[in-house]
């Protein structure tokens, strides 16, 4: 066996809260044998296999009793280019953001929107992450995974990942897959999406009319600079809760009662209420408890402003969401993993 196998390694510095937690063993897959080895090792362990992408989308409540896998798989490809469609493929390892700056450098349009978010190219179609008006599927080619009920390698497609709202297959199904490799469909022709507000706001304060994919990539850059705090600075996880959908009827009523809340029409007939607009209104924006807080200048993101732990965090959100259902009869859900 090639893998070097850690005991009880320290999992602060694999998740963005930086919250401290232990694993019983931790190792590291560098390409598809690794992996399969580090399935052998669990099952002779007799631990489970837990697998560990950029941290970004968990809280650690706990020390990890399992045999911890971080994909650190590097490399990414061109695999077809008929002078306007480009499919590229990526490890599960690579880190998101420098994958979204590289296909931009190779001069494609599709990823732009998706720019400075955190985490790997492997977990990404999991949480069918999305920003700015666009979500993985929107750019989705396909993936390559290994199902663990079978030890076999299995391709999925678009329909077959069942994308939803920061859900797919892989999310209700979790830990049966493990994603080793993804595909886009990018373009050499941008066609930019730039109908959120603040992204055409911030191109037009700079002047710009006739904005390029790297154009729109450096405002979305600079939005979320602006609004979420680095967690390399500051741990977080980003968006805390999923923005909630109710029904029309629901809509209305919380509209006559205030007429300026954030709210979006699905295509459906569902609204999309902004969960942060739900929190700020409550009055918890800026609130701290300890070292477990909500972030003075975005109320959905959380934050350990040095020594929180990962239940206290978790107990802060459920405090938010019982005063959100109570205040609004909206019920928030939890977006990142609570281990």
């Amino acid at each position: 066996m090639t893998l070097l196998i850690e005991p009880n390694r320290s999992l602060k510095a694999f998740n963005t809260f930086a919250v401290e937690a232990r694993a019983a063993r931790f190792t590291e897959a560098h390409d598809d044998k690794d992996v399969t080895e580090a399935l052998a090792e669990a099952r002779r362990l007799g631990l489970p296999l837990w697998v560990l992408g950029g941290g970004s989308n968990l809280v650690l409540t706990t020390d990890v009793e399992a045999l911890v896998l971080r994909m650190a798989s590097q490399g990414m490809r061109l695999l077809e280019d008929d002078g306007e469609r480009v499919v590229i493929e990526a490890e599960a390892g690579e880190a998101w953001h420098p994958f979204v700056l590289r296909s931009l450098a190779l001069g494609l349009s599709g990823l732009e929107n998706l720019s400075l978010i955190p985490g790997t190219v492997g977990a990404a179609p999991i949480q069918n992450v999305g920003a700015y008006g666009v979500e993985i599927k929107d750019v989705f080619d396909g993936l390559t995974a290994l199902d663990r009920a079978t030890g076999r390698l299995v391709e999925f497609g678009l329909q077959a990942c069942a994308f939803g709202y920061r859900d797919s297959l892989f999310k209700r199904q979790a830990g049966r897959y493990i994603i080793l490799r993804v595909r886009f469909a990018l373009r050499r022709t941008a066609h930019l999406k730039l109908e959120y507000g603040p992204l055409r706001q911030w191109l037009d304060q700079h002047a710009i009319d006739a904005p390029g994919p790297l154009d729109v990539s450096r405002a979305v850059c600079a939005i979320r600079s602006e609004k979420l705090p680095d967690p390399r600075v500051l741990g977080n996880a980003g968006s805390f809760f999923k923005n909630p959908l109710v029904s029309r009827s629901v809509a209305d009523a919380l509209l006559a009662r205030f007429p300026d809340m954030v709210a979006f029409a699905q295509d459906d007939g569902q609204v999309k209420l902004a969960a942060g607009w739900l929190i700020e209104r409550a009055g918890w924006k800026g609130y701290r408890d300890g070292d477990a807080g909500v972030h003075r200048l975005q109320a959905l993101v959380l934050v350990n402003y040095g020594r929180a732990t990962g239940q206290q965090i978790v107990d802060l959100a459920q405090r938010i969401q019982a005063d959100i259902a109570e205040r609004f009869g909206v019920q928030l859900e939890i977006e990142p993993n609570i281990v």
